[in-house]
């Protein structure tokens, strides 16, 4: 019984976790930061330039060549690296805390707070500032680099402490955690789901998914956060991207602007640049996944158990 409590107390360590969420953000950052410019660009398309996915990316190319599909990469990789080992890491110390002081087991609800905590600290401490940089890096048109407001990340960061004070770098703080807490409560709570009911996978138990398996797990519990959250993230993108050196501010907070959005463009535009959210999110936490079960895996199979692969 003693050896038997002994094992089922054995966990990944919260800096393994966060290790392979990083690697897995450097991965998934390289291979869909074309589908985060779009969403960016229609989202805050007002006139109705774009006419969709496919035209908004033929215009970006067309107007501004095809590296421009990848504007913002720098911030975007760095924030997604960080994010991850951020996200990973206090999520496993937030399940630990939650965790049954007795059995050593974590109930739903414990791991939807875990995840919800992991969600806000993220939004706080890394996401929005990067994100405040990368929309407006991203919403800047124009081919030649004298042109641009901001001529890259850091001078962008210096641009925005300077004009709008070391606060406008969390523009947006507020719909961004929700955003990120709703997503991140969801999002590992049904990763948990899917790895037990798809693969009878359960953590500590020595089993390597295969890719494809964590692949097809990371999608599905990618789906339902941008369903829900799409509002929050439109009001996160419109808040970031105003500028206080521009004018007077469009909108005055979250509940604001998603008042002023309804009212104006009606209840639809909560929703602009959901598909590219769900062609981006879905996908992105596949390839998350894929990669940090792998590294995850490993660390089971050789430290915890002898379990086969």
């Amino acid at each position: 019984m003693a050896e038997e409590n002994s094992r089922s107390k054995k966990t990944i360590p919260p800096y393994m976790k966060a290790i392979s969420g990083s690697l897995g953000g450097i991965v998934e950052a390289s291979c869909l930061q074309p589908i985060d410019v779009i969403k960016t660009r229609l989202q805050l398309d007002r006139a109705g330039a774009y006419k969709g996915i496919v035209h908004c990316g033929s215009t970006i190319v067309n107007n501004e060549g095809v590296r421009a599909l990848w504007k913002g990469l720098t911030p975007f990789a760095t924030h997604l690296t960080l994010k991850y080992a951020l996200r990973m890491g206090s999520n496993a110390v937030f399940q630990t805390a939650f965790k049954d002081s007795e059995t050593g087991k974590l109930s739903p609800q414990g791991r939807l707070m875990a995840g919800f905590g992991a969600g806000v600290l993220e939004a706080l401490v890394i996401v929005t500032p990067f994100e405040v940089v990368k929309i407006r890096l991203q919403q800047q048109r124009g081919l030649s680099p004298e042109l641009l407001r901001y001529k890259g990340p850091v001078h962008c960061a210096r641009m925005i402490v300077r004009e709008e004070g070391i606060l406008g770098l969390w523009a947006g703080a507020s719909p961004t955690v929700m955003r990120n807490g709703t997503n991140q409560a969801a999002m590992f709570t049904a990763k948990n789901a899917f790895d037990t009911i798809l693969w009878k996978k359960h953590e500590g138990d020595g089993k390597v998914l295969h890719p494809w398996q964590s692949m097809i797990s990371g999608f599905l519990a990618g789906t339902a956060g941008p369903i829900c959250t799409g509002p929050f993230d439109v009001v996160k993108t419109r808040l970031m991207a105003q500028s206080k050196t521009v004018g007077e501010l469009k909108y005055r907070g979250m509940f604001h602007a998603i008042a002023t959005i309804h009212a104006e463009e009606g209840l639809r535009a909560l929703w602009k640049g959901l598909i590219p959210r769900l062609m981006r999110i879905p996908p992105g936490q596949a390839i998350m996944w894929a990669v940090a079960d792998q590294i995850t895996g490993f660390y089971e199979r050789t430290y915890l158990t002898n379990a086969p692969l």
